[in-house]
């Protein structure tokens, strides 16, 4: 027979990957990397702040206690375009600069890129050279505006984010 800890040991270990990895999370952006498991989540996300093991700070579940007064505010609204794909999703993790994820789904290779607000004609300058086999990006900008502005191959989307998680997808004509 398991014991409780044995059940819930993977889903922990998989909060805990993801709070790690992205630093600072909302129990939304959580909630939706682990679909249909809500109660659990929750449940764990109280065991695992009561242990120390993460830290609750104005409604944000951090790595550490000073994750939010660092936080990274593309590789945070990068992690809700990464939520979009948890139906096709087998593997994710927080990449290199510029990349702030690099994720596999249906088979395919995904990097969200985030292209803060005056950095275009630098990203452009560093994606320029797509490689030997290039992955699919997908552009976060901040703006809409600044899509016009990006000259970068292989890019298979942009998008925004709202500040509530709503993810809107535009593609250059």
């Amino acid at each position: 027979m398991k014991t409780r800890a044995q059940i819930y040991e993977r889903e922990a270990a998989a909060l805990l990957r993801d709070i790690s990895m992205y630093h600072v999370l909302t129990e939304g952006q959580l909630l939706r990397l682990h679909p249909g498991k809500e109660k659990k989540v929750k449940n764990l996300l109280a065991y695992l702040v009561r242990q120390n093991r993460v830290w609750l700070v104005n409604d944000f579940y951090c790595a550490a206690q000073d994750s939010l007064e660092n936080m990274d505010r593309g590789l945070f609204a990068a992690v809700w375009v990464l939520a979009d794909f948890i139906g096709q999703l087998e593997y994710h993790s927080a990449g290199d600069y510029p990349v702030k994820i690099i994720f596999f789904a249906d088979g395919e290779v995904y990097e969200i890129i985030h292209a803060a607000q005056g950095k275009e004609v630098l990203l452009s300058h560093v994606l320029a050279d797509p490689g030997e086999q290039p992955s699919r990006y997908l552009v976060l900008v901040d703006d809409p505006a600044q899509i016009t502005e990006l000259l970068i191959p292989n890019v298979n989307g942009y998008c925004t984010v709202s500040p509530n998680g709503d993810v809107s997808y535009y593609r250059k004509e």
